[in-house]
């Protein structure tokens, strides 16, 4: 019963939802890319400021932010395939392990290793 609400409220908001950004793709190429934020705004055609309000509605975060949290995504994707915390950070590109774990503590709040362990501490 209870799925069968969740299934329902679910369909009712894809009905209703606007349709998604066109420009949140080449935001997040950019992004990804590492290209700059007045960079990424000439690419889509927006002021700096306005790349900043679509990047807090679409993510609840501004483009820098996101570019900190999608490398934080490629750093956790490398840790738990088991690569070396070391080797994960030149990956993923921070300067070391250790600007890796302060920017894992900060985005989380948590440290690297309870981050990969999840909740429950398996």
């Amino acid at each position: 019963a209870a799925s069968r609400l969740l299934e329902e409220a679910a369909g009712d908001r894809l009905r209703t939802a606007e349709p998604p950004d066109p420009l949140l793709a080449a935001i997040v190429a950019g992004v990804s890319r590492g290209t700059g934020v007045a960079g990424i705004a000439a690419a889509v055609g927006l002021g700096e400021r306005q790349l900043h309000r679509r990047s807090l509605a679409a993510f609840g975060y501004g483009p820098k932010t996101l570019g900190r949290v999608l490398r934080l995504n490629r750093a956790l994707d490398l840790a738990r395939a088991s690569v070396p915390f070391a080797e994960v950070a030149a990956t993923a590109g921070y300067a070391d392990q250790a600007h890796l774990a302060r920017e894992v503590r900060a985005l989380t709040g948590v440290p690297l290793g309870r981050l990969l362990r999840g909740p429950g501490g398996e």
